[in-house]
């Protein structure tokens, strides 16, 4: 895709919704840690449904610790691989106090050295908390950036690194939940809704729907 295309792409993504943000609930950083560590191999929604009750028992790090992997596992065992979660939301809780007096910290490293943190989760704490202009590419990145030709890359870190060269700098904050809102509800995995994308003319997919 080419740069002017690119340009516009994101403007007309931007002018459909100025504010995009997480689908994910949350009420603190520690929280939203929590949920986007949650939510690896599920969706938002059934993070949502389970961490409603988990936060209202436990919403922060000390809590966490009081309630315990069990007590955690009780509230999250709807979603796929909760015991390891579990283990991986406490033990993450006694690092944040241990290391960072109980704050989330804005630095990559810091963050992927904690439990169940690796570099997507990394990136989307750092840009829906702190705003860092960041690239967190999940499966629907992924695709949609491969599809229509607008990073292409053999896996997830080529394409993040394909993206933060090719948006243009004033959208790169919000580009995440862009692609994420467009690729979850429009440019789906087995049959994208072409007749409904506001950038259908600019997409380089050669079998596109009706």
């Amino acid at each position: 895709m080419k740069r002017e295309s690119i340009r516009e792409f994101f403007r007309r993504l931007a002018e459909a919704n100025p504010h995009p943000t997480t689908e994910l609930e949350y009420g603190s950083p520690f929280q939203l840690l929590v949920a986007v560590v949650l939510s690896a191999q599920a969706t938002d929604k059934s993070v949502n449904l389970a961490t409603r009750g988990l936060f209202a028992d436990a919403p922060t790090p000390e809590a966490i610790i009081t309630l315990g992997e069990e007590g955690v596992a009780a509230h999250i065992r709807t979603i796929g691989l909760y015991r390891n979660k579990a283990r991986n939301v406490v033990a993450l809780s006694h690092l944040l106090l241990e290391r960072h007096r109980g704050e989330v910290p804005r630095d990559r490293a810091a963050l992927e050295a904690l439990p169940g943190v690796g570099r997507k989760t990394a990136n989307v704490v750092l840009n829906t908390v702190f705003g860092e202009p960041v690239m967190a590419v999940d499966t629907h990145i992924f695709r949609l950036a491969n599809r229509t030709g607008l990073a292409p890359g053999k896996d997830v870190l080529a394409v993040e690194h394909a993206l933060m060269r090719r948006v243009p700098k004033d959208y790169l904050r919000d580009a995440h939940h862009w692609l994420i809102l467009h690729g979850r509800y429009v440019c789906t995995a087995r049959k994208p809704k072409c007749g409904e994308c506001l950038v259908r003319d600019l997409c380089e997919y050669r079998d596109k729907t009706v």
